[in-house]
């Protein structure tokens, strides 16, 4: 039987595994349930166009790559879709690649093990050719231009490039026009063979599912493919400098309000810190500062400075972190000389704190409810090395000096960025 690992708590259990190929497998037994929810991930994402295979020589690549491989995963050799092959077994498919991973997922209600077999096959099953690399081009181009219309990505990759001068999170996750026209074949096979091996993936179903037969499926499957483990894939990333690119970056759109973001940049180790207990306290010091209950939320959103899309959120990878807030706004330069003057300011009180981790406590909980979300945040956690059934334990642990040393750290002058989107023509005084 799979090793497990219990959560009093919420009467919750992990099945945990890895196969001799190096594949991990997680299964959270959810009995009763009539959705069933699987993923199937890779650790690789946009930022890694600069690594080194084991045992082998440094390669680049194109920016956009990963997306782009992503994409090129659900053509079959025959001319077929991967969708309709979910579709015809009542399963709905998708894929999403993000800074660090892609994910292929499906959720079904019904014939769980036919769609299961679906995804561990076309995963492990690249095809490309000359041909379909260069159609895909086209309709990547299309969606590269369909975001560049898009206000609220906009404002967020401008963002992104101002915070950052060398590391690729500055660079969109699908790339560039120019980088994804410069993609081959041969590279897409480079990068699958890379990162797509057994031993940097990891499957999740959640569900009313025997673990066990979760766990022999994919024994089966990964020894009729007769892979062995592979040593670490080195990740190269240039020197990036603590102190941001540019202090702030303006840009005017197609929109009937300006669009105002605030990014700190952050450092991903502090020495004595656990990641797992940075991104919690990052997570809780801006729940306090700016979160629907806080009181600089509740006075900006009086003063109709704000509405209720304004959001705060960290990010945080094993090689960048930063924490971004924003939304719209009808005077973004107030609210920007309001949010760099109060949040290294404002009063943090241990009552908040206390409110705000039984407030987050609860969200883990029901996190267990959502296996979307549940399986998005062991994913993240798991490629970096963290457990997820530490959190409670962990949020338990944050004090209020915690929270304090945190805020400090990241509202540094020198590592704040603006980035704002004006309407194309504002009213006159």
């Amino acid at each position: 039987m799979s090793p497990q690992k219990a959560l009093p708590l919420i009467n919750e259990t992990l099945h945990t595994f890895t196969v001799p190929s190096g594949l991990a497998v997680a299964v959270i037994p959810r009995p009763g349930f009539k959705k069933i929810y699987a993923t199937f991930a890779t650790h690789y994402g946009s930022i890694d166009n600069h690594f080194r295979p084991p045992g082998e020589a440094a390669v680049e690549v194109p920016d956009g790559i990963a997306h782009f491989l992503e994409h090129k995963m659900f053509e079959k050799a025959d001319g077929g879709d991967v969708f309709d092959d979910f579709a015809r077994v009542g399963a709905s498919a998708n894929a999403y690649t993000d800074y660090s991973t892609t994910t292929f997922l499906f959720s079904t209600t019904q014939h769980f093990w036919e769609a299961f077999s679906v995804l561990l096959e076309f995963v492990q099953r690249p095809y490309f050719t000359p041909e379909n690399v260069e159609k895909e081009k086209g309709i990547i181009e299309q969606e590269i231009r369909m975001y560049l219309d898009m206000p609220s990505d906009r404002l967020h990759s401008h963002l992104m490039r101002a915070l950052y001068q060398v590391h690729p999170a500055r660079i969109d996750i699908a790339g560039t026009v120019e980088s994804i026209r410069t993609i081959t074949p041969e590279a897409l096979y480079r990068c699958y063979q890379t990162f797509y091996h057994p031993s940097n993936m990891l499957v999740t179903v959640i569900g009313d599912v025997d673990p066990q037969q979760v766990v022999e499926t994919v024994a089966r499957d990964q020894e009729r493919r007769g892979l062995s483990a592979k040593g670490r894939i080195e990740r190269i990333f240039p020197p990036e400098p603590a102190e941001v690119a540019t202090p702030r970056v303006e840009h005017r759109m197609s929109v009937a309000r300006p669009l105002l973001m605030v990014g700190y940049k952050d450092v991903p180790e502090v020495p004595g810190w656990s990641r797992l207990e940075r991104e919690v306290v990052a997570g809780l010091t801006l729940g306090m500062l700016v979160g629907p209950s806080s009181p600089l939320y509740e006075r900006l959103y009086g003063e109709g400075l704000i509405n209720e899309r304004f959001s705060a959120r960290y990010t945080q990878d094993d090689s960048f972190a930063f924490a971004a807030l924003g939304g719209e706004t009808p005077d973004p330069d107030r609210l920007e000389e309001t949010l760099t003057r109060e949040l290294p300011l404002a009063p943090l009180r241990e009552e908040d704190l206390e409110r705000l981790k039984r407030k987050e406590l609860g969200s883990f909980v029901t996190l267990f409810q959502i296996p979307e979300d549940l399986a998005y945040l062991y994913n993240h956690l798991h490629f970096r090395g963290l457990d997820l059934l530490q959190y409670p334990e962990v949020l338990e642990g944050v004090t209020l000096e915690r929270v304090e040393a945190f805020r400090q750290l990241f509202t540094r002058p020198e590592r704040r960025a603006v980035s704002v989107i004006r309407p194309l023509a504002e009213p006159g005084p």
